[in-house]
């Protein structure tokens, strides 16, 4: 059996599975954010049962701290973190973008002050791909160069065309085995640069692909956009992931376009924030309406906090600060994010995903637009900080 099998279509909507050895995934799927090897506030055995199947990590953090070589006598990441299912790792490429005035790029790799002492660190793509073997992930992705959405055409033309250099190292360095790896097409929201980009990365025979460089500052219109553009470019037999997209309207449009896999830090980040998903959009527990509700966060949703305890409770926590709030709120998160893959994947296998569709977006409520981009700025900014991460 291949690595990726499309199981059905429904429109621009794909279902399917990946097969990794460490086991196979559904798609679409959502990947949890396991940036320095753990999702924030949960465990392994929370995230099994929630129905997570694959988790992501960043080699850039990993590199940092613990070390690859800590990882590798360990078993890999997943003897480290002792998570039996499938893993991606990203390459630091985002970092380069996030951690703007900490780096320098050149055309050999990306040059990275750390965080933690200042200390230099070059990452080169055959570097990148040598740390991504030692931790042992089932997916990695070649170094590339992100740019933000807001950036002239020279720039992005040249993020372009390094990125693509870049894969071809990668490539080189990669060698035979089970691990994959993925190609990254660049482009900003400049359509021809897209397309030349999909044109070169996929010339080079990636069993995957990725969409790179968005969620980055661009409206909801201009991402749908690129995305539509981008998934008419791939192969059809190879799964295609959207980096760092993860709000559940997002998820809903982006797989009508054509996408099979996520990950984003989003679900778990406004958590500990006491942002709560529901069906009709986000809840913020800690506002006076939860304090005496007896009746679970959201009627209805099956995962282990609103199966167990009342909004009520999950207000108190999170008002007297206690660390059982982050766990109780990134756990409902979570499975609401992972049970609307599940769904749209049946809705998909049914031929009734535009139903599913029109009735979500009928009753979810995302926050406002100019409100969301302002969150994401100051979430970029945070980033500067040291010690800040998913």
């Amino acid at each position: 059996m291949g690595f990726f099998a499309l199981e059905k279509t429904d429109g621009g909507a794909r279902a399917g599975s990946l097969h990794t050895p460490h086991g196979r995934v559904a798609t679409p799927a959502f990947m949890p954010v396991a940036t320095q090897g753990s999702v924030k506030a949960v465990d392994p055995n929370d995230l099994r049962s929630l129905g997570a199947e694959m988790v992501l990590s960043n080699t850039y953090h990993l590199y940092l701290r613990p070390g690859i070589d800590v990882i590798r006598k360990m078993g890999g990441l997943h003897g480290f973190m002792r998570w039996d299912g499938p893993t991606l790792t990203d390459s630091g490429g985002y970092q380069g973008f996030s951690l703007a005035h900490l780096r320098e790029i050149t055309e050999d790799g990306i040059i990275f002050k750390s965080h933690l002492d200042g200390s230099l660190h070059t990452f080169t793509p055959e570097a990148v791909i040598d740390h991504q073997q030692g931790i042992g992930a089932d997916v990695i992705m070649p170094l590339d160069m992100c740019v933000s959405s807001r950036s002239d055409r020279a720039e992005v033309e040249l993020a372009v065309e390094r990125t693509t250099r870049w894969a071809e190292r990668s490539l080189g360095s990669h060698g035979v085995g089970d691990q994959a790896l993925f190609g990254i097409v660049q482009g900003g929201l400049l359509a021809d640069l897209r397309e030349r980009s999909a044109e070169q990365i996929t010339s080079l025979g990636f069993p995957g692909y990725a969409v790179g460089g968005l969620s980055v500052g661009e409206t909801k219109a201009e991402m749908y956009a690129v995305t539509e553009l981008v998934t008419r470019l791939l192969p059809a037999d190879a799964p295609r992931y959207l980096m760092g997209v993860g709000s559940p309207e997002d998820l809903v449009e982006c797989v009508a376009r054509g996408i099979d896999m996520f990950d984003c830090v989003l679900p778990t980040r406004i958590a500990r924030n006491g942002a709560l998903f529901t069906r009709t959009g986000r809840v913020n527990i800690y506002t006076a309406p939860f304090k005496a509700r007896e009746r679970p966060i959201e009627a209805g949703c099956d995962c282990y906090t609103c199966r167990t305890f009342s909004a009520a409770y999950v207000h108190h926590l999170f008002r007297a600060k206690e660390l059982l709030a982050f766990r109780l709120a990134t756990i409902h998160n979570l499975r609401f994010v992972t049970r609307l893959m599940e769904e749209m994947r049946a809705a998909i296998q049914q031929g009734g995903f535009e139903a599913y569709r029109a009735a979500f977006n009928a009753t979810f409520v995302p926050p406002d637009e100019d409100t969301r981009r302002e969150q994401k700025r100051r979430w970029l900014a945070a980033r500067k900080r040291p010690g800040s991460g998913g």
